[in-house]
């Protein structure tokens, strides 16, 4: 059986005071954000709530005990959390609305048969500053779990936002940096789904659009210069957006299992986690299952690029690197003699992901994959 999941109100607006004042936010309110977005953005507004920047409780990526302590502090009485920001911002929310009896997030993650049932005790409003997680519109999340130094993934239909609120004027001034492993990682979420066993011809509808549109979008900013992305900001927010959709229900696949040890142990930012393993385990896929549902997404890309399909992948490959050039693993401090700790690790805790494989990988194919970019 193939599923299409999708639980969500979805809105537009111009700016975010439109948002602010259409959506009367005020003392029952609750933002949570990073303190520049909130000094450009909210600031101003001077509006009726309280807020918290989550940097002030962790650098980097989230982690358990990062929720637990952002928790603690959220007023009595709130009923709306808004998340104003990237994928983790909106996550943490997306946990901090969840309870179990412990107050502990990692609880949330129990998924033993006779583990304690969360409660929804607010509803979040998910209004992203990136073009990449698709967040807005899922009902997942990702944390590091403090007591294990490992990232997981957490999927619950309470955690789908009550309302998902796109305005293209909060991600046209993020730095070039942040919307080229943002949006690498929306295209991953679109190409994963695609090929994913779950995909079901709504969700494929999503994901072939997300692709199109960044590949337009990529090939516009390397003819036209690198700045020039914010030509193309409501473009890219609406693939993250679809890919999102498409991925909700079909899933994601080796590509962000294999990121995780990379992230969690090395603080890699996602985007770029999965961008380092998304062409050697599209290759490895190539290698083990040539012809199969891989020839569509051969064509489809090759369509895209003006190449034939049998060029098509390298020929992507090649373009996202001009977007956001890649690092060997080795330059972030990782030794090689870690990739069989982190096959086995991936293994172990991320079959979530693994069943959405083009194609089984061995843990021997791990380890390859993790070598060809070191």
């Amino acid at each position: 059986m193939k599923e299409f999941k999708m639980y969500a109100d979805i809105v537009y607006h111009d700016s975010f005071q439109e948002f602010m004042e259409g959506e009367n936010v005020g003392a029952e309110d609750f933002i949570l954000t990073n303190e520049f977005l909130y000094n450009q953005y909210v600031k101003p507004l001077n509006p009726n709530c309280g807020s918290l920047f989550i940097e002030a409780y962790g650098k980097g990526e989230p982690t358990t005990e990062m929720v637990d302590e952002i928790k603690k502090v959220i007023p009595a009485g709130v009923k709306r959390l808004i998340a104003v920001g990237g994928g983790s911002v909106i996550d943490i929310a997306k946990m901090c609305s969840l309870h179990v009896s412990s107050n502990k997030t990692e609880d949330l993650f129990d998924l033993s048969p006779d583990a304690e049932k969360p409660t929804r005790i607010y509803e979040v409003y998910a209004i992203p500053t990136t073009c990449g997680t698709g967040s807005e519109v899922t009902n997942a999340c990702a944390v590091e779990l403090s007591s294990l130094h490992t990232k997981r993934g957490l999927n619950s239909p309470l955690m789908f936002p009550a309302k998902s609120v796109l305005i293209p004027e909060l991600i046209s001034g993020l730095p070039y940096k942040f919307f080229a492993t943002s949006s690498i990682d929306a295209l991953i979420h679109a190409t994963e789904s695609y090929l994913s066993p779950k995909a079901s011809p709504v969700s494929e509808l999503f994901s072939k659009e997300a692709i199109r549109l960044i590949f337009e979008g990529y090939q516009y900013i390397v003819k036209n210069g690198l700045d020039k992305w914010t030509d193309r900001a409501q473009e890219f927010i609406n693939a993250s957006n679809f890919a999102g959709l498409a991925f909700c229900s079909a899933g994601c696949a080796a590509v962000h299992a294999l990121s995780y040890p990379l992230g969690g142990g090395y603080h890699i930012p996602h985007g770029e986690a999965n961008q380092l393993v998304f062409a050697a385990t599209f290759r490895k896929y190539k290698e083990k299952q040539p012809v199969g549902k891989i020839n569509d997404l051969e064509k489809m890309w090759g369509d895209l690029l003006g190449v034939p399909a049998d060029q098509a992948l390298e020929a992507a490959f090649q373009l996202f690197d001009q977007v956001q050039p890649r690092k060997p693993l080795k330059e972030f401090g990782i030794s090689d003699a870690e990739f069989q700790g982190f096959a086995e690790g991936v293994m172990a805790g991320q079959t979530r992901l693994l069943n959405n494989n083009y194609v089984p990988l061995t843990i021997e194919d791990m380890v390859e994959i993790y070598k060809s970019v070191y």
